[in-house]
């Protein structure tokens, strides 16, 4: 009888610390609803299954569809070893960061942008060096990324291998080494050739709620690491890779904020020459502006800087017009724009590659031969290689160039607009930078 009446008499101590328990949890949903979040049971049961079997958070209900925001959940917790330097992102850092990319600290990117990650075809087959990139705006990104990517793989990397097996011949490591690279490069000549900042992202939130600035439950968790060595900074990015290139990892935007973070977001204003312009531009979806692209490609993000006749070039050319070049290169061609010219210095750069803009679709056009560019005589009959990021592409296109084949030499009796006589886009982009060229795309149908 007494030990039934003690089991019915809960101390006052523990209605006491119950009731606190309750009270925090009560604190904390409101947190997390302010941040887009739920802790119910209906969101607990959600990652259990259908039939609600299985630890927690095991899977998706079977047959049923993904929730609609795919990425609103928090990335794995990045693990740093003790005395990592950093820095957490501030209120001040993240509203900048809004304004420069959307023109407010409202705006949100979208699931499209959220998706996105660095997401490399099969190690060892024909499309081992290539990125997957989805239509829409993260297109141009990762494909300003792949140009670098194709770079180290082709230029920079010791290997054996010669020509086109220097990018089918690798292995994930491999791929993971190259993206390193690619990424440490970009932040690189963002930094002036001085600095660079890795932003990733971690468990603790930093910025608190305002009413001057709309959270995702992203941008709050960044911390920042400086790195003042390139080396030193392509060694943490590879030691981080699967924050760049895992599912769910936000890997564009963090290599976007990485980017900006590197320019300076002070820097990043004095290129947009003070405006409010922003950097990435609504039509449809979320797409990057000029100004974007020539940060990616010059490091410097100027919206004149990749028109020709903008910017006096050095006399005589010479080794200050050598020193402006940088590595890749970039054309664009689309009806719209047809009169809009790239400036010299992209569309020679110092290796045969280029990011291209073709009827606003980002691709990569690139050679395997680093003697193209310097000299004349190579630029008679050469091959260019393209890629344009599709899963419908399973195999780099080969394109044969010929500068010697002169168009007043064609036909003049066919009809120019007949099925024969039509150019495609790639190849009119290709005219930009030679003039009059033919294109033999050796049995592959043509792009666009």
């Amino acid at each position: 009888m007494g030990d039934q009446e003690a089991e019915r008499t809960v101390p006052q101590t523990q209605l006491e610390e119950i009731a606190s328990k309750i009270s925090d949890l009560n604190k904390w949903r409101e947190f997390f609803s302010f941040y887009g979040l739920e802790i119910s049971n209906t969101t607990h049961q959600q990652g259990q299954g259908s039939a609600g079997d299985g630890p927690p958070g095991a899977g998706e209900p079977v047959g049923q569809p993904p929730p609609p925001h795919p990425l609103s959940a928090i990335p794995k917790a990045l693990l740093l070893s003790p005395g990592t330097g950093s820095r957490p992102i501030s209120l001040e850092m993240a509203m900048g960061l809004r304004k420069l990319l959307f023109g407010n600290a409202f705006h949100l990117f979208s699931c499209e942008w959220a998706k996105a990650y660095f997401r490399f075809r099969e190690p060892y087959s024909d499309l081992a060096y290539a990125l997957e990139a989805e239509k829409g705006g993260t297109r141009a990104i990762l494909m300003a990324i792949q140009a670098h990517i194709i770079k180290y793989l082709l230029f920079v990397r010791n290997t054996d291998y010669t020509h086109l097996e220097r990018l089918c011949r690798i292995s994930r490591q491999e791929q993971g080494e190259a993206l390193a690279a690619a990424l440490a490069d970009t932040l690189w000549a963002a930094g002036r050739g001085g600095r660079a900042v890795v932003c990733l992202v971690t468990t603790p939130i930093h910025v608190m709620p305002s009413t001057d600035y709309k959270a995702d439950n992203f941008t709050e968790r960044i911390q920042l690491f400086e790195f003042s060595e390139k080396a030193a900074a392509q060694e943490f990015i590879f030691d981080h890779i699967n924050c760049f290139k895992g599912e769910g990892s936000h890997g564009v935007i963090l290599f976007l904020y990485s980017l900006l973070f590197s320019r300076t977001l002070e820097r990043v204003q004095e290129d947009l020459d003070g405006t409010a312009t922003p950097l990435l531009k609504f039509s449809g979806n979320i797409t990057c502006t000029q100004a974007m692209l020539s940060l990616l490609l010059t490091g410097r993000a100027s919206p004149r800087e990749l028109d020709g006749g903008q910017e006096p070039e050095p006399s005589g050319g010479g080794v200050e017009a050598q020193r402006r070049r940088g590595p890749v290169g970039y054309l664009r061609w689309g009806r719209a724009q047809a009169e809009r010219e790239v400036c010299p210095r992209l569309r020679t750069p110092l290796l045969p590659i280029w990011l291209c803009s073709i009827t606003g679709r980002h691709s990569v056009l690139f050679g395997t031969d680093s003697r193209l560019l310097s000299d004349w005589k190579m630029e008679r009959v050469f091959h260019l290689y393209f890629y344009n990021g599709q899963q419908e592409q399973t195999k780099t296109a080969h394109l044969t160039i010929d500068t010697h084949s002169h168009h007043w030499e064609e036909d003049r009796s066919e009809d120019p607009k007949s099925p024969d006589k039509r150019r495609s886009s790639v190849e009119m982009a290709i005219r930009t930078k030679w003039a009059g060229a033919t294109v033999s795309w050796n049995g592959t149908d043509p792009f666009f």
